[in-house]
């Protein structure tokens, strides 16, 4: 999966995963998304925006949504 469009920078929004280059996060795509806006409504909202920008949001959010977290045990 290609996602050179995301970036991670503990400077940009705290370290949320934003669209690169911008302060959008993948979490106001997907959830832009989820309250039933359109692409072509998010494109017109956020104009520097590629329709590439958010299909690499929605497979980042779900490629994130299939890992899971193993808890190690401690060596103390």
């Amino acid at each position: 999966m290609n996602l050179d469009r995301i970036e991670v920078s503990p400077d940009v929004m705290g370290g949320k995963p934003c669209i690169r280059g911008t302060r959008v996060t993948v979490g106001t795509i997907v959830g832009l998304l989820s309250k039933g806006h359109l692409q072509e409504e998010i494109l017109k909202l956020y104009p520097y925006l590629k329709q590439e920008d958010i299909s690499q949001a929605l497979g980042y959010a779900a490629w994130r949504s299939e890992e899971r977290e193993v808890r190690l045990k401690s060596a103390w």
